[in-house]
């Protein structure tokens, strides 16, 4: 027997699990479940679970809606926020049609194709994530829960507990933390999850906001991943640092002979080029709601200008100085993605830019390390020589139909999915007359 499908059926007996979930992800990054009785659990390794998949977005019409998703027996955990008599455990799924083909419309299945790619090439791809989120005290109102800043440690920090029994649960399920703090924003906080290669991080990702959730319904509030719900404060984001390695663990990115000083290697900055040159395309996957444009242009802590330096954390790429002269810790951190996108596409489309730097041999711009680039307006920046991110979202769709790259990346079904719903919502949008319109005109016109 498989020894991962062993220890899963040897470990649902010694912990009494009665329930398994199978996980998978619609195409915008919903997490969607079906719970299975463990005497189904072997076959469903050797032939799936049968499911309509006309019900998830994104994947099929109803003429089209046979799936079989088959779990991952890596993947298998005990959920530890459900009790642990008759317990509950989950696994994610890869998704297939009924020829046993990967199914096109499943963004796991989109990112294992993209990482094999770069396995082909030589390289394994890493990634670790910073996501920001907010408690509020339920979920109709964005009402705070305290008034603390960066890495308060007093009663201004009022879900301290919270995040720690975030952290536990997430540990329990073998997901490493590195680091958990309040932000900069009321009620905002920060779980950083340590570096792993992007199939499995996604993964983390996913169980990351699922636990969360759960922990804040626990103690009786609300935890939202939404890019800005606060007019006057930041918003979340999900800066991704990232980094190429061989497969005897190597860093590719790091040069100690970097004539810039940086102890970057061409190699990391063709993948630099790559990111800065295909950004304004993958936009739409990254960020990828009407509400992820107002944390880009809001309040001026998040970078737009497509442009990169070491120290300088207003440019959209920068590379960590914390332990310069450490060739494990040499990676890049693209700062514009937020916590609302699918991680399995954005992990995908990084990587698929990156690459293209490579094979493109791309060279990046010079650095901007002595200019503050929150404060440029558009006009500025189109004088200093910078593009721009997209704008809105409406840009956000033109520039992603129009990209070869993400066609390519993402397959068409998927492609044209977001294309059509995202350019759906811009419109919906659009029509919108908001109670900002009405306060402001309603009266005097």
């Amino acid at each position: 027997m498989n020894p991962e499908l062993d220890f899963v059926l040897k470990t649902i007996k010694s912990r009494d699990v009665h329930f398994v979930r199978l996980w998978f992800t619609d195409v915008l990054g919903t997490c969607k479940s079906f719970a299975v009785s463990p005497s189904e659990i072997e076959d469903a390794f050797v032939d799936g679970m049968g499911f309509d998949g006309s019900c998830v977005a994104g994947f099929s019409p109803a003429e089209e809606s046979d799936m079989l998703a088959f779990p991952d027996p890596e993947t298998f955990q005990v959920l530890p926020w459900r009790p642990s008599q008759d317990a509950v455990a989950r696994m994610f799924c890869d998704i297939r049609t009924p020829d046993g083909a990967a199914f096109e419309g499943d963004p796991r299945q989109v990112l294992r194709r993209m990482v094999n790619k770069a396995a082909d090439a030589g390289y394994i791809f890493n990634v670790g994530p910073e996501l920001e989120y907010y408690y509020f005290k339920d979920s109709t109102t964005p009402e705070v829960l305290d008034r603390g800043g960066y890495f308060d440690l007093t009663s201004l920090d009022y879900a301290s507990d919270l995040r720690r029994d975030t952290v536990l649960s997430l540990e329990k399920m073998g997901i490493p933390i590195e680091y958990s703090h309040h932000e900069n924003g009321p009620s905002q906080h920060e779980i950083d999850l340590r570096y792993t290669d992007a199939l499995s991080m996604a993964d983390a990702v996913m169980t990351y906001k699922l636990v969360v959730k759960e922990i804040a319904r626990v103690h009786g509030v609300y935890a939202s991943f939404m890019p800005k719900p606060l007019v006057d404060a930041p918003g979340s984001g999900m800066h991704v640092h990232q980094s190429l390695v061989d497969f005897d663990g190597n860093n590719l990115f790091y040069d100690e002979s970097d004539p810039l000083g940086y102890n970057l290697s061409d190699l990391a900055k063709h993948y630099i080029a790559g990111i800065l040159k295909y950004a304004p395309e993958f936009s739409l996957v990254t960020n990828q709601y009407v509400n992820s444009y107002k944390r880009l242009i809001g309040n001026g802590d998040v970078p737009a200008c497509l442009s990169w330096a070491r120290t300088n954390r207003s440019t959209l790429l920068r590379v960590p100085g914390y332990r310069p002269h450490r060739p494990d810790a040499c990676r890049i951190e693209l700062r514009s993605p937020d916590p609302a996108a699918n991680p399995y596409l954005a992990f995908a489309v990084m990587l698929a830019a990156g690459m293209a730097g490579i094979e493109e041999g791309l060279e990046p711009p010079a650095p901007v390390e002595d200019t503050n680039l929150f404060s440029y307006s558009t006009h500025a920046a189109e004088e200093a020589g910078l593009a721009l991110l997209p704008a809105n979202l409406g840009e956000a769709v033109e520039l992603f139909e129009g990209s070869q790259l993400m066609k390519d990346t993402l397959g068409e079904h998927i492609h044209s999915y977001l294309v059509e719903t995202k350019r759906a919502e811009w419109m919906d949008y659009l029509r919108h007359v908001s109670s900002w319109e009405l306060d402001r005109n309603l009266a005097v016109l």
